[in-house]
């Protein structure tokens, strides 16, 4: 049971909402399809949490093994900012690199195992969105394409958090696929590629040094990365009302905005850490949730966790008003 404690910590379980939501999001908009099957949905739920559980720490293991993350320590000692908490399980020695690849493989078979129930039910177009999602997953951080390391790694993370988790479990959930859930899916996919753009900016100065091409570092200016971060921002906003305008959604989509106080909080704690990275900011409400910010405080990573929980919380509201408004729907009609 222990084992299972300490692997499940070091899987990085609070980026599972970025997975989570919007599986849960897509199965209520499965609701109105003649062949739903919840079971199945919640099967589907279960192996995209693993799955998610699995490529986090399949990432741990190929930036560890490129280059040991010592050198954020390093920078830190160099005088610069750098965030000194990704695999510190493997670089204080408490876990091996062989123990982790035994968690990555164990976590993974269980999502293969559900996908193949739902292979059995659904038939081969689960097998196909599955397998892209898995490579791209994979192949995110792995060699010998190291997707991440080339400037393509968030958009890549948009694309499997948002129109293929979205467009598998919606199939596996409802037996088929259309145009709702791909207009849909675009959002969710901007704003949980949020979330890893955010970490790029933040973590610019080391992923430069060590040579990881993420797109703040492919962009090197930061007028552009605080262009594209507005853009990511408020896109989704901007499809989600035209299509309103359109009458593709209904106009309780709108109750959308009230998530636009997080956006522009966002944006602005990234504007000032780029202006001043060594500036202390409180959490505020309108950030949403930030638990154990104690405890965040005295690891001295409260500068990170302040706008990537910041971002997180964004698409977690997203989501949700996105459920209700699904849901009220299905059933007023």
């Amino acid at each position: 049971m222990n084992t299972i404690k300490t692997w499940y910590r070091n899987s990085r379980p609070e980026a599972l909402p970025q997975s989570i939501l919007p599986v849960v999001l897509a199965i209520c908009l499965a609701t109105g399809s003649d062949n739903f099957s919840l079971w199945l949905g919640l099967l589907a739920l279960i192996g995209v949490a693993f799955a998610h559980l699995s490529l986090n720490m399949f990432d741990d293991y190929f930036d560890y093994t490129k280059k040991k993350t010592d050198y954020r320590e390093e920078l830190v000692h160099e005088g610069m900012r750098a965030r000194i908490g990704k695999c510190n399980y493997l670089s204080s020695g408490q876990n091996t690199t062989k123990q982790l690849l035994i968690a990555c493989f164990v976590f993974g078979a269980i999502a293969i195992v559900c996908g193949s129930v739902i292979l059995y039910f659904r038939g081969i177009t689960i097998f196909y969105i599955a397998l892209a999602t898995a490579f791209l997953g994979i192949f995110y951080s792995a060699p010998p394409l190291r997707l991440s390391y080339h400037g393509l790694g968030e958009l890549l993370i948009g694309l499997i958090f948002g129109p293929l988790n979205m467009m598998g479990t919606y199939y596996a959930t409802g037996g088929q696929l259309d145009s709702a859930i791909i207009f849909i899916s675009i959002p969710v996919g901007l704003l949980v590629m949020n979330i890893v753009y955010t970490h790029s900016i933040l973590d610019f100065i080391p992923d430069k040094k060590v040579g990881k091409r993420t797109l703040a570092v492919l962009l090197n200016n930061t007028t552009a990365m605080l262009v594209v971060l507005f853009l990511i921002n408020f896109i989704p906003y901007i499809i989600i009302t035209y299509g309103v305008i359109m009458q593709y959604l209904s106009v309780y989509y709108l109750f959308l905005f009230l998530t636009l106080p997080i956006a522009v909080s966002l944006c602005y704690l990234v504007v000032e850490f780029i202006k001043d990275p060594q500036r202390k900011f409180t959490p505020r409400p309108w950030y949403g949730p930030m638990p154990n910010w104690n405890g965040i405080c005295e690891m001295g990573i409260d500068w990170f966790m302040i706008r990537w929980l910041t971002a997180r919380n964004l698409i977690s509201f997203f989501c949700l008003i996105i459920i209700v408004v699904s849901l009220v729907s299905y059933f007023v009609t």
